[in-house]
């Protein structure tokens, strides 16, 4: 086979997966807002259960359910009948994946879930279908035509559509946030990106406060010791005025060598940048890009004059924040 011949027949699976798409998206009914409104209040568990393909389908259904708030699970179907029906509780939402909707492993769950009473969510295909009769909810995926007419990829296609729909729309209605998102993401690069200005900003005794008043001889000490490069400068009343970067010293050192017997409002740059502790950390980064610094001042909604905090651009690296 010619090579060029390959690009063709990816265009064809994908054009036949399109097709399949644009089917389910003319096909939502009132069914789709049931299914939501039921996932999203569910007291207890959503377990989600298919053969073969759609079984994979519904792993990752579940696992994507899971990250945006909703408890879920895969259960394999090989396994159900074997014991692990114990595994479902009465009051857990039973979704059930099947392109013909006939599958034999199914029906035992079925069963189980009739007389259990679960509420049966069924994404299916074929309304003559078993599956399709006995769902209490019914999610009618359009037949598909498959790859070579017999490779499981425009239905599975659609199955998974169909999965995210359900977790974005029930996450939507939940109005489970960024921040909620970041509770159970903690680890990877998903994690980092979510991370808030207070999560890694520098706090307490660390903060390199100084009085207006203090002579610069007597802040450069301070600088050394707190080694972040600047100074938060502070009234009377421990209001935030100013700020001293190692930079601006170097400058005024060059300009007058009696700089040290200068009072530190005499040198800083007045009202310095800052950002509030619950924004994300990937903001206070652009926002030092956008100024050309290297450091911000943290505070927290309500009190825009008092420091709770800095951050600094090297904490945010570390913490892989692109």
């Amino acid at each position: 086979m010619n090579k060029k011949n390959f690009l063709s027949i990816a265009k064809d699976v994908i054009n036949l997966e399109v097709e399949a798409l644009q089917n389910l998206k003319k096909n939502l009914n009132k069914s789709f807002n049931e299914a939501v409104f039921q996932i999203a209040n569910c007291q207890s568990k959503v377990i989600l259960c298919g053969v073969g393909k759609s079984g994979l389908i519904a792993s990752k259904i579940a696992a994507t359910l899971a990250s945006v708030g909703t408890p879920s699970f895969n259960l394999m179907a090989s396994e159900a009948s074997h014991g692990d029906l114990g595994m479902i509780s009465k009051k857990d939402i039973l979704i059930l994946i099947s392109n013909s909707g006939e599958t034999v492993e199914l029906k035992n769950i079925i069963q189980y879930a009739k007389r259990n009473k679960n509420l049966l969510i069924g994404i299916v295909s074929r309304k003559d279908s078993i599956l399709y009769k006995a769902s209490d909810i019914k999610l009618l995926t359009p037949k598909a035509k498959e790859a070579e007419g017999i490779v499981p990829t425009a239905s599975t296609t659609s199955q998974l559509a169909l999965g995210d729909s359900l977790a974005i729309a029930s996450m939507k209605y939940k109005k489970f946030g960024k921040m909620d998102f970041k509770k159970l993401h903690p680890a990877g690069s998903l994690g980092a990106q979510l991370k808030t200005v207070e999560d890694i900003m520098i706090s307490g005794e660390k903060i390199p406060f100084v009085n207006e008043n203090l002579k610069m001889s007597k802040a450069l000490k301070i600088l050394s010791q707190k080694k972040l490069g600047f100074l938060v400068v502070l009234n009377k009343n421990k209001e935030t005025i100013g700020i001293v970067t190692d930079g601006q010293i170097r400058r005024i050192s060059q300009k007058n060598s009696n700089f040290q017997l200068l009072p530190v409002k005499d040198i800083m740059t007045k009202k310095p940048f800052s950002i509030n502790k619950d924004e994300l950390a990937a903001k206070a980064l652009t926002l030092m890009n956008s100024k050309k610094i290297t450091s911000l001042v943290v505070t927290k909604k309500g009190k825009s004059k008092t420091t709770i905090g800095v951050i600094h651009i090297h904490t945010i690296l570390q913490s892989n924040i692109l």
